[in-house]
């Protein structure tokens, strides 16, 4: 029996190293790691629409039509949807919301280890905010498959203008308020998951 499991993850590794130079695929979480050992013939489809998302938000990020606030902002709302929407696309909503789920649960173990994602900390809300648009991105396309990307695209952001996408409210200087609206001051909360942040629709600010 060992024998057998050890195979069985050497030809799944095997799949995947085709997927993943072992570089990117080390710097998975454990719970996309087991994603992808449970799903090795969409991973390597899954990894190259991820790849093509980010190629996105960045030039959206560039021309600025919504913001360039990828840490609770806009930008960070239309990415998690975008993404889910187009895995929907492509591999199928069930495959796309594991991968959605397994995504956050890694978010909570860099947490734990206090490692950071994109630069921040993740924390309780941020992960809500997350989990929250990557369904709204799901369901866009319940009745399209195979939707053109650029489609997905105007989808996700008429979500946003309409307010069906999450953000965490700030002030204008882009510090976090908690829901009386006072000031969060961050570093009271420095490496803490339950910062009292609150998320607002899309179309509040």
């Amino acid at each position: 029996m060992k024998g057998l499991t050890s195979t069985i993850l050497l030809i799944c590794f095997g799949l995947t190293n085709t997927i993943f130079a072992q570089s990117k695929f080390s710097k998975l979480s454990c719970p996309e790691k087991v994603w992808v050992f449970a799903h090795p013939f969409v991973a390597k489809k899954a990894f190259h629409i991820t790849q093509d998302v980010q190629k996105i938000v960045d030039s959206i990020k560039q021309v600025k039509i919504i913001g360039i606030d990828n840490n609770g902002g806009k930008l960070d709302a239309f990415k998690h949807a975008y993404w889910m929407a187009f895995l929907s696309s492509e591999i199928g909503k069930r495959k796309a919301r594991k991968l959605g789920i397994a995504h956050e649960r890694g978010n909570f173990l860099q947490y734990k280890k206090q490692e950071l994602e994109d630069s921040i900390l993740p924390d309780s809300v941020s992960s809500e905010m997350d989990k929250k648009n990557n369904e709204v991105g799901i369901s866009l396309l319940d009745n399209c498959k195979k939707t053109p990307p650029p489609i997905i695209q105007n989808e996700v952001l008429t979500a946003l203008k309409e307010g069906k996408l999450y953000i965490i409210k700030k002030d204008e200087e882009g510090n976090f308020l908690r829901n009386d609206g006072k000031k969060i001051l961050m570093n009271e909360w420095v490496g803490k998951w339950g910062i009292p942040k609150y998320l607002v629709p899309s179309n509040e600010q």
